[in-house]
């Protein structure tokens, strides 16, 4: 069954991108933030990748009146202790670029011989009627010592993914849009629809 409107709680392009190819077919509209004007503005108080992604879309779902997806995602690296974790998107700053922040991720482990890492995304869906479901999903990789390839964005010219011998950024989108992090929590939100009347 085809619902109506989806809002996904994100005013990055990069996400809304991703999550309409992968939802291709579950709903008939997949919005995003962009869309509206009047939106409240969201603080991400949550100290986990869960909790930052239910407060995304409760916000906007008690806002609209609409099913909304919050994801909240993010980079861990073994040698940091898990950081940059939930403050992936500001690691150099509030307003930082993605080239920033790759920068800083990259200084910080410029001496550091443990670059093992992974990307966390942890979805949550809240439904017009309250349903509250959480679905996760991790890729796990290794940090370069400099970026390489054009695409994908964030940390994505870092990550380096062994089974294909490419950075996340040099990967197909279709082959990404199968093995990220927020592909497979995808993939387990797109089968609870399968599920439902």
């Amino acid at each position: 069954m085809k619902h109506k409107t989806l809002v996904v709680a994100t005013r990055n392009i990069g996400k809304v991108r991703e999550f309409s190819l992968i939802l291709k077919g579950v709903y008939e509209e997949i919005l995003s933030l962009a869309n509206f004007d009047n939106i409240p503005k969201i603080e991400e108080t949550g100290l986990s990748f869960r909790e930052n992604a239910l407060i995304k879309a409760e916000t906007v779902s008690g806002f609209l009146g609409v099913d909304v997806i919050g994801d909240d995602s993010g980079l861990v690296v073994d040698a940091l202790g898990g950081a940059p974790g939930i403050y992936s998107a500001r690691y150099a700053g509030e307003r930082a670029s993605d080239d920033e922040n790759n920068e800083k991720l990259l200084s910080e482990l410029k001496a550091e011989k443990n670059r093992a890492a992974k990307f966390i995304c942890c979805i949550a869906l809240v439904l017009a009627d309250g349903t509250r479901e959480f679905f996760e999903g991790e890729c796990k990789g290794t940090i370069l010592r400099e970026k390489r390839g054009s695409g994908g964005f964030g940390y994505d010219p870092v990550f380096y993914v062994s089974q294909y011998a490419k950075t996340m950024a040099e990967i197909d989108p279709s082959i990404k849009n199968r093995i990220s992090h927020r592909a497979i929590a995808s993939g387990k939100l797109k089968s609870y629809f399968s599920t439902l009347k």
